[in-house]
């Protein structure tokens, strides 16, 4: 059992670790439209994550048009589902705005803010998966190029979002070798 803020018991199953066990890479969509109010949410989840010093260096690239969604999929070897993803979102690091203007911030920051897009699009009961731009030089410069991002902001990635099909399912990725209890 897990206590809350309040002191009753709450089973792990349920609200927010219900999705956050449930979360899964999602790499198979539709082809539905996901609307705007959705991602206006996911966004809003994003921009909650924690950053340091809340300096929040990230800005959010909504990408809707299946011209720009195909371009995408055509040069980034590991987002072809953007064929048929609903909508995407690119995460991009802002190192001016980072914490002494330091891009390990930076990337950890809008890897917060990442992580939560994630969790808020399988709370919509969406699919969505993180892939990458940097650090490859070369992919983000393409994803740069196509969507039009300053050479002073840097692509983190691209996460396709949309109606799954079903086909991706969770993963139970708790394994209690990796936990040390007091030291190594």
């Amino acid at each position: 059992m897990i206590m809350n803020s309040q002191k009753n018991s709450v089973p792990a199953n349920t609200g927010i670790f219900t999705v956050i066990h449930n979360r899964k890479s999602v790499r198979n969509f539709t082809g539905e439209a996901v609307t705007k109010e959705q991602i206006e949410t996911i966004l809003k989840a994003g921009m909650a994550a924690p950053s340091a010093v809340n300096m929040q260096p990230w800005a959010f690239i909504v990408i809707t048009e299946r011209k720009t969604m195909d371009s995408l999929a055509d040069i980034l070897p590991f987002a072809k589902m953007l064929y048929k993803a609903g909508a995407a979102i690119c995460v991009c690091m802002i190192p001016e705005k980072a914490y002494e203007k330091r891009v390990e911030f930076a990337i950890m920051d809008c890897s917060a803010a990442s992580q939560n897009i994630l969790l808020a699009a399988e709370a919509l009961g969406l699919g969505a998966v993180w892939t990458a731009a940097e650090p490859w030089e070369e992919l983000a410069g393409h994803v740069r190029k196509i969507l039009g991002i300053p050479e002073e902001i840097l692509p983190l990635n691209i996460i396709p979002i949309g109606h799954p099909t079903g086909e991706d399912v969770k993963k139970d990725k708790f394994k209690p070798e990796n936990i040390h209890w007091g030291k190594w």
